[in-house]
């Protein structure tokens, strides 16, 4: 006799945390009954809108711990591109057809993406430093090369520092915060806010759920948040643009919890102190700092990024300006054009030296 599935085996498609959309729902149309009836619509379609197999991940070429560097293939030295801790790092490889990661390794260079893992009980003390320091680090050891580093978001703050810890042919920064008193100040009392808030919960829990950094994100810009559910109800399911749009949202919407450490050095040491923007942040002991790097440096920045702003970017002179969002300068319809191109074209001019 076939026995039910467990609660927690059913889909759960989103958006999380879901009474915040609809909270956010509620006051971004409360002056329109037909924006909301759009909204609406939008969500369910989603939420019922079929999934593509991802198929099996790919091959591991380096592991340590829960963490590991899964090899693209290509060819030449290789590439460790370096995600967020926030979100899963397959939005660098959204799907078949729209995956920087594939594109790249058929461009003469050989791509690793770092496959953070799900946080682990007993890591609760490791903070975003120590993520360097345990994980990134000895994964780069492990290759037995020296390789170029890509760092997109958060990961391109640490990538800076595993950069002034080890011999890396070259850096590249994809919207990576560094001066974080570059973020509006409104935003980081938000978040600031929100970490007292949640702060006794996630010490006592010894993770930082997904849900509350969603949350911040989705402050940032609440009417975005709400309007491209209505966006989305108007189109064809059967569309390409639909199912562009269900894999990011799904993306989004994924991600294994913080470590406490990681989640209370993310708010306390980054957003409120600025440490990396002050010359404070330190990790093996050691002060990082971009400006002293030895290797070549790409800082890509987009004018238009509202979750990670051009003024927290490291600043340096050596960088190409864009205009697309923070997730559309990876994944969006000008993406490869405006990216994905300069990128491997500075690459592969850094490994033909």
């Amino acid at each position: 006799m076939a026995h039910p599935a467990p609660f927690d085996a059913a889909p759960q498609h989103g958006p999380r945390p879901l009474p915040l959309f609809l909270e956010l729902l509620r006051s971004e149309t409360a002056a329109s009954p037909d924006r909301a009836a759009a909204a609406i619509k939008g969500l369910k379609a989603y939420q019922h809108a079929p999934r593509a197999d991802r198929g099996p991940p790919m091959p591991v070429a380096a592991r340590i711990g829960r963490a590991c560097l899964r090899d693209y293939g290509g060819t030449g030295r290789p590439v460790v591109f370096v995600p967020s801790l926030i979100n899963p790092p397959f939005v660098l490889d959204l799907s078949p057809d729209n995956s920087l990661l594939r594109w790249i390794a058929g461009q003469g260079i050989r791509p690793l993406l770092l496959d953070w893992g799900a946080p682990l009980p007993e890591e609760s003390g490791m903070g975003i430093a120590g993520h360097v320091e345990t994980l990134l680090l000895p994964l780069l050891d492990a290759l037995g090369e020296n390789a170029a580093l890509v760092g997109y978001c958060l990961g391109g703050t640490m990538a800076v520092a595993a950069a002034a810890l080890r011999p890396v042919t070259g850096l590249a920064l994809i919207a990576a915060p560094w001066h974080f008193s570059g973020f509006p100040q409104g935003a980081r009392n938000d978040m600031t806010s929100l970490w007292e808030s949640a702060k006794p919960t996630c010490e006592t829990l010894g993770y930082l759920p997904m849900e509350i950094l969603q949350t911040a994100f989705w402050k940032l810009d609440p009417g975005r948040t709400i309007g491209k559910y209505e966006r989305f109800a108007l189109l064809d399911p059967e569309s390409a643009e639909a199912r562009a749009f269900v894999a990011l949202e799904d993306w989004a919407n994924a991600g294994a919890p913080l470590t406490y450490e990681a989640g209370r050095e993310a708010f306390e040491d980054l957003f409120a102190a600025d440490l990396p923007g002050a010359g404070r942040w330190q990790v093996t002991g050691k002060t990082i700092d971009p400006a002293r790097l030895s290797c070549p440096l790409l800082d890509l920045v987009s004018l238009s990024d509202r979750i990670v702003p051009a003024a927290s970017s490291t600043g340096l002179d050596t960088r190409i300006e864009l205009s697309a969002g923070h997730v559309g300068m990876v994944v969006g319809s000008r993406a490869r054009a405006q990216l994905w191109e300069p990128l491997a074209a500075w690459l592969s001019h850094l490994h033909n030296r």
